[in-house]
């Protein structure tokens, strides 16, 4: 019998990039590069132990911006023009290495992975990699949940609750659409919670969702078990905390695993290093320079002269680091146990992406980590937050905190000098669609049905959460900036035409075109 369990959350998420007025766009990259690197990866190693009968367990998002790209037929064919891209690339990168014995060994690593990719999205899941993670969940593996429809940071909204409102209820509709059954759990963007937030998400028949540590600590009681069993709210959804031990113990820049000198190094890529006369036939015509994915040094140590990067040795510290987490997890969890008396349920959550865009290895990592759990202890069992409910039915109510996962626990990375002049505008626009629902919600024609849908979907969009971040961290600051000037630029143009009973028919589809997310769209959830 074990002493408890262990829930590994995946938070698997980007901003919603489609620019269909462009022929290539350097930022659809970001979904490229995860496709590459991160979901295909996962799901080899999420069904390699499907097909062999591991019994495992785990909860990941895929939020709704992400499952609208990685379904639409644009991306989808961009996709596979940026795989045979760098498949052109890493054949050419054989050739060129032929007689480097280290880096023609990489080369063709990069070739063999490349096609793998290509082979798999084009010929195994017929471009449609949601659908092998839903058949994932309907064999018991996973625990799919959703999270706010376009990642909005909700509590910078609370002073307009219809705006929370609308970013869970058209969440929900979205995850039912895409798999055919309701969410049980949902990430809360960022981790974001304000008290009241609970109740939206009681309306949405959420179950439970998963919290910044001291947002529960600093709860109302104080839970009697700290960190290491939910709560329910007041309105009767669980609450779970992230244990930040574990976290840190993964991700930290300082002590984290994926710093380790054996692994490759994320930065130094041939697409920066080589010569642009060598690597301007893979670029897009513009002829920018960008990451190509592939990289032939491991990280070394703080310095510019990186090492090659010798497979064997990060296989090797995959397979260390994996048992080193385990042995952690099973020292804590019989700890709790033998203090506390009860089933105690360490979460530990981590941006999908982590394994294997920014950590190469880190799928390996994962694969190993669950494969030793499952057989090589009886500390704790792998388990998602929505499987433990189902078996503690009992918890003690708390009314959590304010809180978040962002620096200092709070708002201050989506609120400070370089982001705070986007909120009033913000504001006011989630004022005005609240207004136009409440006129329009009995007398609305199909025209304006259009022009309502439109609206909330340029409001939704400029609400995401990843803008704020963008422009708080200096990186991609410009295109942050644009993606929300263009969104309010065009919600407030629509929203003047539509009070004045003269929409521009022309202007109206091409934001449709250009911002076709949510095709379902209620509007009415605004009211």
């Amino acid at each position: 019998m074990s002493n408890g369990y262990l829930a590994l959350v995946l938070h698997a998420h980007l901003p919603f990039v489609r620019h269909p007025e462009y022929d290539e766009f350097l930022e659809e990259d970001w979904l490229f590069e995860a496709i590459t690197e991160t979901y295909l990866p996962l799901l080899q190693v999420f069904w390699r132990m499907a097909d062999e009968g591991v019994p495992f367990h785990v909860t990941t998002s895929l939020t709704p911006t992400l499952c609208s790209m990685l379904l639409d037929p644009l991306l989808q064919d961009r996709y596979v023009r940026y795989i045979e891209r760098s498949i052109d690339l890493a054949r050419h990168e054989l050739e060129r290495t032929r007689h480097d014995p280290r880096l023609n060994e990489l080369a063709r690593m990069y070739l063999e992975r490349f096609i793998t990719c290509r082979n798999l999205f084009v010929d195994g899941w017929r471009r449609d990699i949601v659908k092998p993670f839903a058949q994932l969940q309907d064999h018991g593996a996973l625990e799919i949940i959703t999270c706010a429809a376009t990642h909005g940071f909700l509590p910078l909204m609370a002073a307009y609750p219809e705006a929370m409102r609308a970013q869970i209820l058209i969440a929900r509709d979205h995850y039912r659409e895409t798999f055919g059954r309701d969410p049980v759990g949902i990430w809360l963007p960022e981790c974001g919670y304000v008290p009241g937030l609970d109740a939206i998400l009681a309306e949405a028949n959420l179950r439970w969702f998963i919290m910044d540590s001291h947002g529960l600590m600093f709860g109302n009681p104080r839970p009697r078990y700290a960190i290491y069993a939910p709560i329910f709210t007041p309105s009767g959804v669980a609450a779970f905390a992230r244990d930040r031990d574990s976290s840190r113990q993964v991700w930290s820049a300082e002590e984290g695993y994926p710093g380790d000198p054996a692994y490759r190094d994320f930065y130094r890529d041939i697409g920066m290093d080589l010569p642009m006369d060598y690597i301007r036939p893979f670029l897009p015509p513009d002829g920018t320079r960008r990451f190509t994915g592939v990289k032939y040094h491991r990280i070394t140590g703080r310095t510019r002269d990186k090492e090659i990067y010798h497979r064997p040795w990060a296989t090797a510290a995959a397979e260390a680091h994996s048992g080193n987490f385990m042995w952690n997890r099973q020292q804590q969890i019989r700890h709790l146990r033998e203090t506390s008396q009860m089933d105690p349920i360490v979460v530990s959550p981590f941006d999908a992406e982590l394994f294997g865009h920014w950590w190469f290895e880190g799928p390996e990592f994962l694969n190993l980590f669950i494969r030793k759990s499952v057989y090589d202890q009886h500390d704790f069992q792998l388990t998602t937050p929505g499987r433990y409910l189902a078996d503690h039915t009992t918890l003690q109510m708390v009314a959590p905190s304010a809180s978040s996962w962002g620096h200092k626990g709070y708002w201050e990375v989506w609120l400070d000098e370089s982001n705070s002049w986007i909120y009033p505008h913000l504001h006011a626009a989630a004022r005005r669609m609240t207004e136009l629902a409440r006129h329009y919600r009995e007398t609305a024609t199909p025209f304006q049905e259009r022009v309502l849908k439109q609206l909330a979907r340029e409001l939704l969009l400029a609400q995401s959460s990843d803008w704020a971040f963008l422009m708080k961290t200096g990186t991609a600051k410009h295109y942050a900036t644009k993606r929300t000037k263009d969104h309010l630029l065009r919600f407030t143009k629509l929203y003047d035409q539509l009070r004045c009973n003269d929409v521009d028919e022309e202007f109206l589809k091409n934001c449709e075109w250009r911002d076709n997310i949510f095709p379902n769209l209620n509007w009415h959830y605004y009211a």
